[in-house]
């Protein structure tokens, strides 16, 4: 690491420490050439992830915007926010985890709408009828019948 003081190349590390809830490492160090201390922190490399939306906009991913539909979906629920919060981690994981840089929007609501199905099946309906705009009632149906079937097969 270059000194800020004196340009040397040269320095050694005095303390090392987690910051950031872990996402940083804050580094005390000393110049060897002319003894000054400063300060230097290391942080992972955020890797940008687009959503390619129906339109075939695209558009930064944002785990709120996560959040914000599934807390609209639970409205009313009895689903606590730690389960909400356990479920955009994980799903944001997976995005992540793709190792692409651009997703679609379809893929992510159905992962959204498969962890949401183990949660609470109301808050499931209630995202899927937003999700998938249903259009008329047979199509609505549709959905209650697949449920339907999954809930028998897993009994």
């Amino acid at each position: 690491m270059k000194c800020m003081y004196c340009g040397c190349e040269d320095s050694k590390v005095i303390d090392s420490r987690s910051a950031d809830e872990g996402r940083t490492i804050r580094r005390r160090r000393e110049c060897l050439a002319c003894g000054r201390r400063f300060t230097t922190y290391e942080t992972i490399e955020d890797t940008p992830v687009l959503v390619i939306k129906s339109s075939g906009n695209r558009q930064a991913f944002d785990p709120q915007k996560i959040k914000n539909g599934v807390i609209k979906a639970c409205e009313k629920r009895p689903v606590p926010m730690a389960k909400i919060d356990a479920l955009v981690d994980s799903v944001s994981k997976q995005v992540y985890n793709s190792m692409e840089q651009e997703v679609s929007s379809k893929k992510i609501g159905e992962m959204v709408m498969e962890e949401l199905k183990a949660i609470d099946e109301v808050a499931y309906v209630r995202y899927a009828c937003v999700y998938r705009s249903f259009n008329d009632i047979s199509s609505f149906m549709a959905e209650l019948q697949r449920l339907m079937e999954t809930k028998g097969e897993d009994k």
